[in-house]
């Protein structure tokens, strides 16, 4: 098959309530790019999405790609081999939880003609009370700490140019991966854009995110800043005559 023009990547784990809607909310989404693949990388679910998967696959044949791990690696990891299979000029990912109205995706697509990725932020968002402030702290400083101005940075609605996402170096197995993904993306000097997006009530399911996740997030994000610290100490010991 030729490249597709994009590559839509679904994290799923225990998502057999939602995966239906979400492949074929994807599929359409697709469609409006014009050649496509869904990527639905199967973090070792134990419920029925593997099942449901296969259910699908013969109404999409090689537009469906799955790739499954056999234990649960976490949401970043998912991420990062979705990513590193994907093959669409273009790559976007979101979750397979049905919070987003996936047609909004023909807003970003003419963005791309001058941008090397377009980040999405939630409007009105759909989570409880806790969960919004948690995210709002975390938000501000993570912004902080990285000299960013992203309004959303766990936002899941994000479009990239393939050989820009293919070239961050992503560690993280886990949710910090969204905010190493904008960290690695602004250091390198790429050129991205911001668009709301609506936010929708989970109606199925249930979220894997924890507000015991909080106290790893936070060291993640210590061991972030402790990384690009010697990484830049180490260009600046490359250069020749200089020392640190």
């Amino acid at each position: 098959m030729p490249r597709p023009a994009l590559s839509l990547v679904l994290p799923a784990y225990n998502e057999a309530e939602n995966i239906d809607r979400a492949v074929r909310e994807a599929a359409a989404a697709g469609a409006l790019a014009g050649t496509y693949e869904v990527l639905v990388v199967d973090d070792g679910s134990r419920d029925a999405t593997p099942e449901r998967l296969a259910a699908l696959q013969p109404d999409y044949g090689a537009s469906l790609r799955v790739l499954r791990h056999p234990t649960n690696l976490g949401y970043g990891a998912a991420l990062r081999a979705g990513f590193a299979a994907a093959e669409g000029d273009l790559v976007f990912y979101t979750d397979s939880d049905n919070q987003f109205d996936l047609s909004e995706i023909s807003g970003f697509l003419p963005l791309m003609r001058e941008w090397d990725a377009v980040l999405g932020y939630r409007i009105d968002r759909q989570d409880a009370r806790r969960r919004l402030l948690t995210s709002y702290v975390f938000n501000r400083l993570s912004c902080a700490l990285f000299g960013l101005t992203v309004r959303d940075l766990n936002c899941s609605f994000k479009l990239f140019r393939r050989e820009v996402l293919q070239s961050l170096p992503l560690g993280a197995d886990d949710f910090f991966i969204d905010t190493e993904l904008v960290v690695r993306l602004h250091r390198a000097g790429y050129r991205y854009v911001e668009r709301g997006v609506k936010h929708l009530p989970r109606v199925a399911g249930r979220s894997t995110v924890r507000l015991s996740d909080i106290p790893r997030t936070l060291g993640a994000v210590a061991r972030m800043r402790a990384r690009l610290a010697s990484e830049s100490a180490g260009k600046v010991a490359a250069v020749p005559g200089r020392t640190r």
